[in-house]
């Protein structure tokens, strides 16, 4: 059994119908926490993100070291919040 129920086995390709599943039961979850509870899950949810981004970016740059990953990442989590404060404002730059 699969210990993350967000996640899908990697053994088995995701339908359609597995994903809907899997959003409704995040949903619900989402549904069924306190306050506090949801408070807390934002760090985590978070954190979550910039593994998945991190993931991305070595996809990206094959044999990039950890170091530079995560000033791509910062770069980008700095175009982010430049976007949301100015949205009307130029094209996001390119990574260097």
């Amino acid at each position: 059994m699969n210990p993350d129920p967000i996640k899908p086995s990697p053994d088995v390709p995701p339908t359609n119908e597995a994903m809907d599943s899997l959003y409704r039961q995040a949903i619900l979850r989402a549904r069924g926490m306190s306050p506090e509870e949801k408070f807390l899950a934002g760090p985590r949810l978070f954190d979550y993100a910039c593994r998945i981004t991190l993931d991305g970016i070595r996809n990206q740059f094959p044999g990039i070291d950890d170091r530079r990953a995560n000033q791509i990442l910062k770069q980008r989590l700095a175009w982010q919040r430049h976007r949301e404060a100015y949205p009307s404002s130029v094209e996001r730059p390119r990574d260097s």
